[in-house]
């Protein structure tokens, strides 16, 4: 190898340095600035809902309303982020949650619970819950694949612990992934209810005894 071809191959891999660094800082751009827009949605959904426009969302968030429609084609678009951001966000904290119970039933129970109990917590009011209830049919007829992709951590959150209930002989579902899909919608379901109607006293154990006898458990 010469010493002509040693640079030139010096140079390409300075240059691919260059450019992987600056594809870096572009990524890093991007995800900053779709950060920004969704925490401002969030806010501007806990304030007035989804009626607010795109203009208040790019003032709201700090960015130029072009910015906007480089991400998002449109406001639909942005509202289907913001409900997938916030059950991805939400699963990480209910699995994290859940790391201490050693038992699969335990667990499962603590995520199907705790859908209801964010209601609880809202005391109330409805707050972001009235929002997704909202929302949540329109986006449906709009972007139906997208949605269910958008609302698949939590089923796959299930059928985890559903496995593990099986394989520990403590479950016992004719078919696992139909019975985590039916249980999310389920669950799903009685949250839409409760955001507009008051949480009973026993609402999620009833649900919790439901969901367990259908997937074959026994209560303890």
């Amino acid at each position: 190898m010469t010493a002509a071809s040693i640079s030139l191959m010096s140079w390409a891999e300075e240059r691919a340095t260059e450019r992987s660094a600056a594809v870096q800082r572009s990524r890093a751009r991007i995800a900053n600035q779709v950060r920004l827009m969704l925490d401002a949605a969030l806010r501007l959904i806990r304030e007035k809902g989804d009626s607010f426009t795109t203009q208040e969302l790019a003032k709201e968030a700090g960015v130029a309303l072009q910015t906007f429609y480089r991400y998002f084609p449109s406001k639909d678009e942005l509202l289907l982020a913001v409900i997938a951001d916030a059950m991805t966000e939400a699963c990480s904290r209910w699995a994290a949650g859940a790391q201490e119970l050693a038992d699969p039933v335990a667990r499962l129970r603590f995520y199907i619970t705790a859908v209801i109990e964010v209601l609880d917590a809202e005391d109330g009011d409805g707050g972001a819950a009235k929002f997704i209830v909202s929302t949540h049919w329109r986006l449906h007829r709009i972007f139906p694949d997208e949605l269910a992709a958008a609302e698949k951590p939590f089923v796959e959150l299930l059928l985890t612990e559903i496995k593990a209930g099986i394989e520990a002989g403590l479950l016992a579902p004719a078919d696992p992934e139909w019975a985590a899909w039916f249980i999310a919608e389920l669950v799903r379901s009685v949250y839409h209810f409760h955001a507009y109607a008051p949480l009973e006293a026993d609402a999620t154990d009833r649900l919790w005894e439901f969901c367990l006898t259908a997937l074959g458990g026994t209560p303890r």
